[in-house]
């Protein structure tokens, strides 16, 4: 192929790319705004405690609906139906099973190695934002961020749009979702490599169940699940029982 023909190929896995980062852009932007209204304007005080409970949340709650929004209209654009091309269909019941099965026994691996080799199991960002939501009385809304809206949103513009535009083959899927599964990872700076090391490798098997079930909403399912069960953690850990 040449190189001119190269350039053709790549276009549309760039233009997927560009869509997610324009999408990912325009949600910061609008979480900052959300942030500064609540904090009246103080900028200094919303960097000063980036691991706060209400602003953690407050940012979930507006970045995944505004980037949802990008990236749905983007699918619109580049398919007939944008609900397929987004992965969003029913899973069947054996693949949720086996999904379910699977995301637990990734928590159990990882619990069981950070445990043995003497880290906490519960991050510091976990511990500090979920004790300040609840001073600041926002814990439930933290728990409908944390489980259900950061996981629709997420699940939608990386097992959703980025694998729609990149996975095209079984060739594709070995290059693709490592890919995808890394960029994941490391969007989550808030925890450290153990953490990121562990959502990475549940990022790879979302992007594995994505692919043999075509649903990004079993994904979802399965991404809830692993963030309810880190809340629950969580607050063990807070009780002090961990």
């Amino acid at each position: 192929m040449t190189i001119r023909g190269r350039l053709a190929a790549a276009i549309p896995y760039l233009a997927t790319f560009a869509w997610a980062f324009a999408a990912y852009a325009a949600a910061q932007i609008a979480a900052l705004a959300a942030l500064l209204w609540y904090r009246h304007g103080d900028l200094a005080a919303i960097l000063a405690a980036p691991y706060d409970g209400a602003i953690v949340t407050l940012s979930v709650l507006v970045l995944n609906p505004v980037s949802t929004a990008v990236l749905v209209f983007a699918a619109r654009l580049r398919a007939r139906n944008p609900l397929e091309y987004l992965g969003l269909v029913w899973p069947r019941l054996g693949a949720a099973t086996f999904g379910a099965i699977g995301i637990l026994v990734i928590i159990a691996a990882t619990d069981a190695l950070l445990f043995v080799s003497g880290r906490a199991i519960v991050s510091p960002f976990q511990e500090i934002s979920y004790s300040t939501a609840g001073t600041e009385g926002w814990l439930p809304v933290m728990w409908l961020a944390t489980v259900v809206i950061g996981p629709a949103g997420e699940e939608i513009m990386f097992r959703g749009y980025l694998f729609g535009g990149w996975v095209h083959s079984q060739r594709s899927a070995w290059i693709a979702i490592p890919l995808i599964s890394m960029l994941w990872a490391v969007l989550h700076i808030q925890y450290d490599w153990t953490g990121v090391t562990e959502i990475l490798a549940a990022g790879l098997f979302l992007g594995w169940m994505r692919w043999r079930s075509g649903s990004t909403l079993l994904t979802f399912l399965l991404h809830a699940l692993f963030n309810l069960e880190g809340m629950f953690e969580t607050v063990l850990q807070v009780k002090h029982l961990l």
